[in-house]
């Protein structure tokens, strides 16, 4: 909830512009009702309620024991701004079940038991959050019509490579993705060009190879930590030219990967628990009159087999504070 209350300045809180009140306002049994917000959270509902308030923006039903979503469940909400279902049991929506909701931007549909993305979408929807359910495909043309998305939560779905269908994510000017906790073995290249954030932590990755990223030069966010990286191929990097901060930790990299100093805007990378045993002079910061527009504000380098009092001062030359390096000795457990 308070996710849903703090991003106004992305896209506006949607409560502004008042509607024509309800000649008959009602309030589902059990339900707290207020300024056209209806709650009915953690109440042991099998249904949607159906004497919703057709003024009502808010509508909270999670941690309830809903299991679908019927066709005229939703019938007459065209005020509705955000709809919450988390922590429910649902494994059906009907096809026709969100089509009265034209004004909906916000869609919580995180810990069901839903095996694919609902169909037919609200057009105006700017955020979805579907993370933890059974989802193992996206089909083709999944998300097309969703003009106005912002971002996209699908985390802890048993995702694989091969279940992201070409042009799964066509049409979409997505600005923050994630896909962590799933099955991904690789940096999935068919994504929208436009992300400015791609989290993809806790997967199966095992290289970043030259090709992978090609498409996404709008990133300032990467998160690929917890994953099984041994190698980050030559000139990978260059694709991404705009990166401010590149997550690596918990990774199987024997060495701080190459193409750093050229990133010119990059000021946070995490490279703790690898196996990186040195730390070249260079590893990091332009050679000899390079220019660097932004100066690093946090290297992490600590669980790593290297001798920290071997890196020489000078490799952190473009770090913003010393206090910014986290450069520590590999303890044994």
């Amino acid at each position: 909830m308070a996710m849903m209350m703090n991003d106004e300045e992305y896209y506006g809180s949607g409560f502004e512009e008042e509607s024509k009140p309800s000649e008959h306002p009602t309030c589902p049994f059990g339900c707290q009702c207020h300024l056209k917000i209806v709650q009915c959270s953690d109440l042991g509902l099998h249904w949607v309620p159906y004497d919703i308030s057709p003024d009502t923006r808010l509508l909270d039903l999670q941690g309830n024991y809903i299991t679908e979503i019927r066709e005229n469940d939703l019938k007459g909400l065209t005020n509705l701004y955000a709809l919450v279902l988390v922590n429910n049991h649902i494994s059906r929506v009907h096809p026709r079940a969100f089509l009265p909701l034209v004004r909906m931007q916000k869609l919580y549909f995180s810990h069901n038991q839903l095996t694919a993305i609902p169909k037919n979408l609200p057009p105006s929807l700017v955020e979805l959050r579907i993370h933890d359910n059974q989802i193992k495909k996206i089909a083709s043309g999944t998300f097309l019509g969703l003009d106005n998305m912002n971002v996209i939560e699908l985390g802890r779905n048993p995702i694989k490579n091969s279940g992201l269908a070409p042009g799964a994510f066509d049409g979409l000017r997505l600005n923050f993705l994630r896909i962590s906790e799933a099955k991904l073995t690789g940096i999935p290249t068919d994504l929208p060009y436009t992300l400015r954030e791609l989290h993809l932590d806790h997967n199966q990755i095992q290289a970043i190879e030259v090709g992978n990223l090609v498409q996404y030069v709008e990133l300032y966010r990467l998160g690929l930590g917890y994953n099984r990286i041994r190698h980050v191929e030559q000139h990978s990097l260059h694709y991404v030219p705009n990166l401010r901060e590149l997550h690596l930790e918990n990774n199987l990299l024997n060495s701080v990967p190459t193409g750093l100093p050229e990133m010119k805007y990059l000021q946070v990378v995490y490279l703790h628990s690898n196996n990186i045993s040195t730390v070249d002079v260079d590893a990091f910061c332009p050679h000899g009159f390079g220019m660097k527009r932004t100066f690093y504000n946090g290297i992490s380098l600590f669980d790593n087999p290297v001798k920290y009092w071997e890196v020489q001062p000078t490799t952190f030359r473009c770090v913003n504070d010393r206090m910014a390096i986290q450069l520590g000795n590999n303890q044994k457990k």
